[in-house]
C-alpha cells in the first residue's frame, strides 16, 4: 500500500489508497481507517445511519463510499491508532483500549458510544476461576496472566506492586484462566465468563470506541473541516439510536393534558390545523414513547404517527 506523504499542505493533490492503486486525485481526500473484525459491521451501521453508505468487498480490504472525498481501508481495531499516529491514514475508529496499549499520540476527535453487541462501554477485567482462592490482585504476585491487552496489564499491576509475568493470549484466552494463574479480558454483558466458570476480580479499563485523526492532518484546514463535519454526523447518528419522533393531532381543548404529557425537557413543535386543531410532533426517548402512547389516546391524541431517526444534532 501506497500511502500520501505525513503532511499535505491545503489542498494538494493526494494520493489514493482506493484498491491499493498510485492513481492520483484531482481533489484532496481523507483517508480513512474503518475497523475490521468486531467491530466492522456496527461501524458500517453507523455510517449509514449517518448518511453515508459504505460497501465492503467480501475478500477486500478497500472499501468504497459515496464521497468522493474519502477513501477507506480496513485495519484490525489493535493497529488502527498506531497507522493514524504514523499517517498512513488521517483518522481512524477504534477502542480507547488499543490507543493506551499502543500509547499513540493522536488527537481524539470524539467519543462514539456503540459497540458489536450494546450501547456499554467494553470493560477489561481480571478474571480468576470461581474455585481459585485469588480475591485480589495482590494474591496473583509470582504469577503469570494472560491477555492480549499486555501493555495496560503490565501498569496496572506495577500500580499496585505486584510482580506478575504477562504472557500475550492470540485468543481463547478465558480458557487459560485455569492453566495460568488468572487473565485479563475484554467483556461486554459478562456472558462468556459466566459461561466458562469466572469471577471478576477487578476492573482494568473501561473502553468505548474513539474516533482519532493524526495530529498533523488534524492542523490541515480541509482535513480537520472534513473530519469536523464527520464526527456531527456519526455522533447525531448515536444520539438517534434509542430516540423516535412522535407525531399526533389534537383538539385545542385538550392540548394542556397532551403537552403535560409528554417530557419537559423536550420542547414539541405545534401546528395549527385547518378543523381548529393542532399537530404536535416531538422528539423522545423510545422507552418513554411506548409508555405514553396510551396515555396521550386518553388525554385525547389522535392521529398517532411514530416513525425511527437517523440523526439527531443537538
Amino acid at each position: 500500500m501506497h500511502a500520501a506523504p505525513l503532511a499535505c499542505p491545503g489542498r494538494s493533490r493526494y494520493r489514493s489508497i482506493e484498491r491499493g492503486s498510485r492513481l492520483v486525485s484531482d481533489q484532496p481526500v481523507l483517508r480513512l481507517g474503518i475497523p475490521k473484525g468486531s467491530l466492522s459491521d456496527s461501524t458500517i451501521d453507523l455510517f449509514k445511519r449517518a448518511g453515508f453508505r459504505i460497501s465492503v468487498p467480501s475478500r477486500g480490504y478497500y472499501p468504497s463510499v459515496d464521497d468522493p472525498e474519502l477513501n477507506c481501508v480496513m485495519f484490525r481495531a489493535q493497529e488502527m491508532s498506531r497507522y493514524v499516529e504514523d499517517g498512513v491514514i488521517d483518522a481512524g475508529l477504534t477502542g480507547y483500549d488499543w490507543v493506551r496499549e499502543n500509547g499513540s499520540d493522536v488527537h481524539e476527535v470524539c467519543e462514539l458510544v456503540y459497540s458489536k453487541a450494546t450501547t456499554r462501554p467494553a470493560r477489561w477485567v481480571l478474571a480468576v476461576p470461581n474455585e481459585s482462592k485469588v480475591q485480589r490482585a495482590e494474591d496473583l504476585d509470582g504469577g503469570i496472566i494472560a491477555t492480549e491487552l499486555v501493555n495496560v496489564t503490565r501498569e496496572y499491576f506495577k500500580s499496585k506492586g505486584v510482580n506478575v509475568k504477562i504472557e500475550f493470549s492470540w485468543g481463547a484466552t478465558e480458557v487459560k484462566a485455569r492453566l495460568l494463574s488468572a487473565i485479563v479480558d475484554v467483556t461486554e454483558t459478562g456472558s462468556s465468563l459466566k459461561a466458562n466458570n469466572l469471577r471478576v476480580i477487578d476492573d482494568i479499563l473501561s473502553s468505548t470506541t474513539r474516533f482519532i485523526a493524526n495530529k498533523h492532518a488534524y492542523a490541515d484546514p480541509w482535513k480537520k473541516t472534513k473530519i469536523d463535519a464527520w464526527a456531527l454526523l456519526l455522533r447525531g447518528a448515536i444520539e438517534a439510536r434509542e430516540k423516535v419522533g412522535l407525531k399526533l393531532n389534537v383538539d385545542k381543548a385538550n392540548l394542556a393534558d397532551v403537552l403535560a404529557l409528554l417530557p419537559a425537557e423536550r420542547s414539541p413543535t405545534v401546528s395549527p390545523l385547518a378543523d381548529e386543531g393542532v399537530a404536535v410532533e416531538v422528539i423522545l426517548e423510545a422507552l418513554t414513547e411506548r409508555e405514553i402512547v396510551p396515555k396521550l389516546l386518553q388525554a385525547g391524541a389522535s392521529g398517532i404517527i411514530v416513525y425511527p431517526l437517523n440523526k439527531v444534532i443537538p
